[in-house]
């Protein structure tokens, strides 16, 4: 029996127990899952800053600081393009930041391209 189980998150009881991939608390009831708890606080962790050092954080709106080209569209972003309402994700290639760019649509743009407006 393993005896370095954590305490319960929500009354901080220490007395839980392992039943199946759950760890359960007697007092007040509560389950959950110690793999989804680490893999939660490790994304809560997580820092995306701008290309000149900002902390970005959902729902702020960021600039554009260079041109970008997009398959699809003849145009592209241009330089000083608001951004506003940002999500940050865990993207593919680097591309951290989920958003809806005006005049071309939802995509996913790299923090290192944007700064904070």
């Amino acid at each position: 029996m393993d005896q370095n189980l954590p305490p319960c998150p929500e009354c901080s009881c220490a007395y839980t127990y392992e039943m199946g991939p759950l760890l359960v608390c007697p007092e007040c009831g509560h389950e959950w899952n110690p793999a989804a708890s680490a893999v939660a606080a490790t994304a809560a962790e997580r820092v995306v800053k701008d290309a000149v050092g900002n902390v970005l954080s959902d729902g702020d709106t960021v600039t554009v600081i260079k041109d970008l080209k997009v398959k699809g569209s003849p145009t592209g972003i241009k330089v000083g393009t608001k951004v506003r309402g940002i999500r940050l994700v865990d993207g593919v290639d680097g591309h951290d930041i989920d958003c809806k760019v005006p005049g071309i649509g939802a995509m996913q743009l790299k923090s290192s391209v944007v700064k904070k407006a």
